[in-house]
């Protein structure tokens, strides 16, 4: 019987009686943020197939550091447009943080809905 052998892309090595897939996990070059783990969390107990598929490929870490990224860029864009329409923050600070905080929820609303949770 053959040592080592290679079947649908992944190489399986013999180990007494038995061949293992010859697996490692890519160490991760990004920094993932807090929408890329909860992206991975959501994967790992609601989609695991796909959570597999994806760490098997070696791509989850680029996949977690995409979502991370579109993520941000929806939260900076709701930043910006909140600045454009936010009261005078000397003057009326709460109302000032209140403004933002909205922002900052209703975004968070559409990349969970759209970006996570999918």
């Amino acid at each position: 019987m053959k040592e080592r052998f290679i079947e649908n892309g992944i190489e399986y090595v013999k180990k007494g009686d038995y061949y293992i897939p010859n697996l490692k996990v890519p160490e991760c070059k990004y920094e993932i943020g807090k929408y890329g783990r909860l992206r991975k969390q959501y994967l790992k107990s609601n989609k695991p197939c796909q959570y597999s598929m994806l760490l098997i490929t070696g791509k989850l870490f680029d996949h977690l550091h995409e979502v991370d990224e579109q993520a941000q860029q929806i939260l900076d864009q709701f930043i910006k447009s909140a600045e454009l329409t936010a009261p005078d923050k000397a003057t009326h600070q709460m109302e000032w943080i209140g403004h933002f905080n909205n922002a900052k929820a209703y975004a968070e609303e559409i990349i969970f809905s759209e970006i996570i949770y999918i």
